[in-house]
């Protein structure tokens, strides 16, 4: 009673040890494919369905990660672009008043710098809440990355061309001093 009832047909000579072995590995196997035929028709509507949104926001946080690393990358790369160019202002006893998000910042500067800034050969540009002065072509390259890094920059060519105060509003030879 203790033996099996394939222990009973083997010591009978029935059955072959290379049969009943090839049987068990067969049987695993079979109930694998089994379930795995069985589970996309059973399951199709509902876990196609479920896979095509989990696919859907994998792709959506992929795409954040994507933004936000492109984020930081362009942050870097301006952080250095005005350390590595911005120009000491140590000793600056002008100050040069201008307008960021409709409040007026003053920065000091040196007279030479005032001047170039006003000429257009030098822009102030904010990163981490701190004014810098760097030269009008890496401002032109931070406009390129960031538009609102720049916070004043006078463009030579349009202010040249753009504007003439004494061809639009002739001054009356009586008020001239």
């Amino acid at each position: 009673m203790a033996n099996s009832f394939k222990d009973q047909l083997l010591k009978a000579g029935l059955l072959d040890r290379g049969r009943v072995n090839q049987e068990k590995r067969e049987k695993p196997k079979n109930s694998i494919q089994h379930r795995r035929k069985a589970s996309p028709t059973e399951q199709a509507p509902g876990a196609t369905a479920e896979r095509a949104q989990s696919a859907e926001r994998d792709r959506q946080l992929n795409l954040e990660r994507k933004q936000a690393a492109d984020k930081k990358a362009l942050a870097a790369q301006l952080k250095q672009l005005i350390d590595a160019n911005r120009l000491p202002r140590n000793d600056g006893d002008v100050a040069y008043n201008f307008t960021d998000n409709n409040k007026i910042q003053r920065l000091f500067v040196t007279a030479a710098m005032h001047k170039q800034i006003s000429g257009g050969s030098l822009a102030i540009v904010k990163h981490d809440a701190q004014y810098d002065v760097v030269p009008a072509a890496i401002a032109d390259k931070l406009r390129e990355r960031d538009a609102a890094s720049v916070v004043l920059y006078v463009d030579p060519r349009q202010s040249a061309t753009g504007r003439d105060d004494e061809a639009e509003h002739p001054v009356p030879d009586d008020l001239i001093w």
